[in-house]
């Protein structure tokens, strides 16, 4: 099967061209800006094209919370109209279209785990963009998985957890929010969830689902912070804060929980807990020797 992942560079997709490596009997198309912008119909659709794709996995996103706030132009550009774009060369090409959304599509007023059936509310302009992209495919992609997930991290690129590793090298003690509530995710888990389900999907039947994946549990960036500490073995104190003592420009839902009985029904993916996965990123961090991209 022939599959474009976009956004090859990010967490995601790093991690999707490091697995794909045991997966011969696919051919994996890896792009990401500059010689891949979602945006550009024309540049899309070719590509589509000369490879002959069969599944498109979009795991291209503006993820830079706060700054969308000022600069949400190129926030819906790239959330909102790149699904489009997508999803259009999907329905042409009679693709299947996997795309990557967040748990910041909900606004964090509930207290128990959010479902795919949910009222999605977002807070900021991030998560209205990636609410508006999941609507853009839902209104033209003919066959798509809608993919929502939460607090992502991976031995690649900027993430939560390299940056408290390296803070807890530099400090003594470090204060974290603990009043919002969520589910850290190592991106090398959802893209083996990613890859199972382009094993087990049926290319003649049209799919039009959203699905929830996170690992499993539920911690705090204070739990999720002193995990990391613990874990890596660090003598770095972390002091629990509320969001109200560390201001950020966007609002951040207090509560993103997301429940994956769906995606486990389904697909029959079995999701690891939050720590086990956390160790085992520590683990592969300690193995490289190095830090790819350090935060």
């Amino acid at each position: 099967m022939n599959i474009l992942v976009t956004g090859s560079r990010g967490q995601l997709g790093s991690e999707l061209q490091e697995l794909s490596t045991g997966y011969s009997r696919h051919r994996f198309f890896f792009y990401d800006l500059p010689e891949l912008d979602i945006t550009l119909s024309e540049k899309v659709d070719s590509l589509c094209r000369d490879h002959s794709i069969e599944v498109i996995v979009n795991c291209a996103a503006y993820t830079a919370v706060d700054k969308a706030e000022t600069d949400s132009a190129l926030a819906f550009r790239v959330n909102r109209d790149g699904p489009a774009v997508l999803a259009a060369c999907a329905k042409e090409r009679h693709a299947l279209l996997i795309h990557i959304s967040t748990d910041y599509v909900f606004d964090g007023t509930s207290s128990t785990p959010y479902c795919e059936s949910d009222p999605p509310a977002p807070l900021g302009v991030y998560g209205l963009s990636k609410w508006e992209g999941e609507e853009s495919i839902r209104h033209i992609a003919p066959s798509y998985i809608i993919i929502r997930t939460s607090w992502l991290y991976s031995l690649y690129g900027a993430n939560f957890v390299k940056t408290m590793l390296r803070l807890g090298r530099e400090r003594s003690e470090l204060s974290v929010v603990a009043d919002q509530i969520g589910t850290p995710t190592l991106a090398a888990d959802l893209a083996e969830a990613i890859v199972s389900i382009i094993d087990k999907h049926d290319k003649d039947v049209r799919y039009s689902s959203t699905f929830h994946y996170s690992n499993e549990g539920v911690a705090s960036w204070y739990d999720f912070a002193q995990a990391i500490m613990e874990l890596a073995a660090l003598p770095c104190k972390v002091l629990p804060v509320g969001s109200a003592d560390y201001p950020q420009v966007a609002p951040r839902p207090h509560y993103s929980v997301m429940s994956k009985s769906a995606i486990k029904k389904e697909w029959g993916i079995q999701i690891p807990y939050w720590r086990d996965s956390l160790a085992v990123m520590l683990r592969r961090l300690a193995g490289e020797g190095s830090v790819k991209s350090e935060a």
